[in-house]
């Protein structure tokens, strides 16, 4: 919400009021650029978990394979934990002064 100016002569440019009002989105193009990895290395997470079942006439032994039992479920987690740091990721502002 942009500040309220009770004189005219102090009424902010244009590039000021854009520059307030970008600063105070809780969210930037880079967090959901992070989200957007976050959320493919949680699908692919679990189509690596995906494979076919053990039935009554047939037992499949690929249901204990390390794609299934370790890969795929590390791969979603460390998607659900990537996910919390691009949600709290705060972009450095850079120094105009050098």
């Amino acid at each position: 919400m942009a500040k309220k100016y009770s004189s005219p002569s102090s009424t902010p440019k244009r590039g000021e009021l854009l520059k307030e009002q970008s600063s105070s989105m809780p969210l930037t193009r880079s967090n959901f650029i992070l989200m957007a990895a976050a959320g493919a290395a949680i699908v692919i997470g679990f189509l690596l978990m995906l494979g076919s079942s053990t039935t009554v006439d047939n037992f499949d032994e690929s249901i204990f394979s390390v794609r299934r039992t370790v890969v795929g479920p590390t791969i979603a987690f460390l998607g659900f934990i990537f996910m919390g740091f691009a949600i709290m990721y705060s972009p450095r502002k850079k120094s105009s002064e050098k």
